[in-house]
């Protein structure tokens, strides 16, 4: 049996590409639950333990949010921290979400959108990667940092699983933000 893999970088960190190179190495992977559920706080758990019973991979939210529980729960199960910088981050947050509020972001953020509050969301987002940073310091191999826009891909990846390279490219799950990202640097102001 192969140990869970719990991608728990925030979302906008490369979860879509990390979730679509699971697939491609045989993960049965599920993502984001309960994001309009106005009483995610309080079903988070069971929820999650739940989804933990019929999948192998999970990303997107609330996964970053439960992994000390996940950890005490599943014991083997390895960790990815998915990273990128905070400034490219938080623009992302705020171009995909904007003044959309969600109960998810609230509960996660104490705040339910970015736009307006890029200060809130980008200190919990550190706060996040510290801590997960801390909480693995002397187990290196059950936590990957994992930067996608750094390079980071298959051979970061496999080793850390167990898996041998596949020969295809690394997936990037989300050009399209990339283009509309290059296509405003040469816009003019």
């Amino acid at each position: 049996m192969k140990p869970k893999v719990f991608c728990i970088g925030f979302h906008k960190t490369g979860t879509t590409s990390l979730a679509v190179a699971l697939k491609k190495l045989g993960y049965r992977v599920t993502g984001s639950f309960g994001t309009k559920d106005v009483d995610i706080s309080e079903k988070v758990h069971r929820l999650a333990f739940e989804k933990v019973l019929e999948y192998d991979a999970f990303q997107d939210n609330p996964w970053p949010i439960l992994y000390q529980e996940l950890d005490k729960k599943f014991p083997d199960s390895k960790f990815i921290l998915t990273c990128r910088s905070s400034e490219s981050w938080i623009h992302s947050q705020v171009r995909d979400f904007g003044l959309t509020e969600t109960p998810m972001r609230k509960w996660i953020y104490g705040v339910g959108c970015p736009e307006g509050n890029q200060d809130i969301f980008i200190a919990r987002y550190e706060r996040h990667n510290r801590e997960v940073l801390a909480y693995f310091k002397h187990r290196p191999d059950d936590l990957l940092v994992f930067e996608l826009p750094q390079g980071d891909g298959w051979a970061e990846l496999c080793p850390f699983l167990g898996h041998d390279i596949p020969d295809d490219s690394f997936p990037h799950a989300n050009k399209a933000s990339l283009s509309r990202k290059i296509k405003n640097l040469f816009r003019k102001p």
